[in-house]
């Protein structure tokens, strides 16, 4: 399956206010980074992948629908998978996008 690029255009639309936004293909889907951090992707096996603090990922995943995400069977702290159905307004998409935003900036920017 392709990365939905209806979501790839709408995730831009949120970003369109940062700083040093760059978009790169990666494992099949279309990932936007913030000062050289992976932040967000519109996934190649449908909806988003979310970049979260890992400490507070847990918390995320029971009080929400997203769920980790999983890379050769092993999970990958600090990131989520949300699945498009949870995407399909601005209000749900802002909020993820939003989660990812504001860890990523605490992060020092890449060389």
């Amino acid at each position: 399956m392709a990365y939905d690029e209806d979501l790839v255009d709408r995730i831009r639309e949120q970003l369109a206010g940062e700083r040093d936004v760059t978009e790169k293909k990666m494992f099949g889907g279309l990932a936007f980074l913030i000062r050289g951090h992976m932040t967000v992707a519109a996934s190649g096996q449908g909806g988003m992948l979310v970049r979260v603090d890992p400490a507070g990922s847990e918390r995320i995943v029971a009080t929400t629908k997203a769920r980790p995400m999983e890379m050769r069977g092993r999970e990958m702290s600090g990131w989520l998978r949300v699945d498009s159905q949870d995407l399909r307004t601005k209000r749900q998409l802002t909020k993820w996008v939003g989660l990812a935003t504001k860890f990523v900036h605490g992060l020092p920017a890449k060389r």
